[in-house]
């Protein structure tokens, strides 16, 4: 029966094909849609990303990366004798404004990290040394910014650059100069801005007029001491708040600024509401289409299942004939979805925006609602199948 069922399915290859269009069509939105959502949305807790440390520390009030408010600098002696604690570093995160040398002006996130130890230094130099941060007025910017930036500038002939920043190229922060010494690779951030690194002590006075300048506190435990353990000293002995640096969304449990970040975002925000309308979209459009062609599908095949209703089959034997047919259609929709959104993923990756992080859940998630969609299309089809007459076939 289930041969027969199935040979019924590929006999009819123009209902086949306007099934599987709106299987593949649903799937392909759903996850398509889902996976730019969530790679924006990591785009939210960059920071956590490009700057490597195991425990941030923070004023108790944060409740977000991007949201940093500033600490006295005495804080930073304060944690470094909590026990546990093998070293800390400070750190200034600001969005200020870069004037080209052609005089337009680009938002930027300046990052200040310790010139000692360099923590929080971009793990990638695609040019130049980290240690030239220690030379005046050095700066490191990330490739992506260098690109924009240089579309921005002139270059030595006075005519509109078109070729991004390199190494020696200046421009100015706060009307004091930023020389670059290298370029790095880092992961862009929710707010659009470029990164450009130097030293805590020269982000003090490119931020000139603030008091207060420590964002954040970059903490190392010592060994045999855990990240978890060592935040809830840093909060009980200091009264801060201390995060870790776990960046994994769908894990739970300790304390982590990434994932707090994302939730903030999540309920704060109508990020979620206008991807989520989308995918339910795909889901509506997947359920109207796909019930459709198949109760067109019955309707055209209903004196096969009448005849086999009056050769003695039961409605148990039919429904399973329509669920064979009605899931394997949902399960070669879902592989043509699928692979169209990860190849529009590609595309959309290779261009750099937006982003495109498909999650195995995106793919399970997806599947599960394709799958749903074939289970509402068979019951239809059940439905219409169990109020025929199975004397009717003989009727003619």
């Amino acid at each position: 029966m289930y041969r027969l069922a199935l040979n019924m399915l590929f006999g009819d290859r123009a209902k086949l094909a306007m099934l599987l269009c709106g299987l593949a069509f649903s799937a392909l939105l759903m996850a398509q849609q889902s996976s730019v959502f969530f790679g924006i949305m990591s785009w939210t807790y960059t920071p956590m990303v490009n700057i490597r440390a195991q425990v941030w520390v923070s004023d108790p009030m944060v409740e977000q990366v991007n949201d940093a408010k500033p600490l006295r600098d005495t804080d930073l002696g304060r944690v470094r004798s909590v026990d546990g604690v093998a070293w800390a570093a400070p750190l200034h995160t600001s969005f200020v404004q870069a004037r080209m040398q052609d005089g337009n002006f680009k938002l930027i996130t300046l990052v200040g990290i310790d010139a000692d130890t360099f923590a929080g230094a971009p793990a990638v130099l695609t040019q130049g040394r980290i240690e030239d941060l220690r030379l005046p007025d050095t700066v490191i910017v990330d490739e992506w910014g260098a690109s924009l930036m240089g579309r921005m500038g002139v270059g030595p002939d006075g005519k509109p650059r078109s070729t991004p920043l390199k190494v020696g190229d200046t421009f100015e922060i706060n009307d004091i100069q930023a020389r670059i010494v290298g370029i790095c690779k880092v992961r862009r951030a929710f707010t659009g801005g470029p990164f450009v690194y130097t030293t805590y002590d020269r982000a003090k006075g490119y931020t000139l007029g603030a008091r207060r300048t420590l964002s954040f506190m970059l903490v190392e435990p010592q060994k045999g001491v855990t990240p978890a353990e060592l935040c809830g000293r840093i909060e009980r002995d200091t009264g801060l708040k201390a995060w870790t640096s776990d960046t994994v969304i769908w894990s739970w449990g300790e304390r982590s600024l990434a994932r707090n970040t994302f939730w903030w975002f999540w309920t704060n925000t109508g990020i979620p509401f206008s991807f989520g309308t989308a995918v339910l979209l795909g889901l509506f459009v997947g359920i109207a289409i796909s019930g459709q062609t198949f109760y067109s599908f019955v309707l055209e095949n209903l004196k096969y299942f009448a005849a086999i209703k009056a050769m003695g089959a039961g409605m148990g034997v039919i429904a399973r004939m329509l669920f064979v047919q009605a899931f394997t259609a949902g399960l070669i929709g879902f592989g043509l979805g699928a692979g169209m959104a990860q190849a529009i993923g590609r595309a959309m990756i290779e261009k750099g925006m937006p982003p495109f992080v498909m999650f195995p859940q995106i793919l399970w998630a997806t599947f599960a609602l394709v799958l749903g969609i074939s289970f509402v299309s068979a019951v239809i089809g059940i439905i219409k199948v169990s109020r025929v007459d199975a004397a009717s076939v003989f009727r003619g």
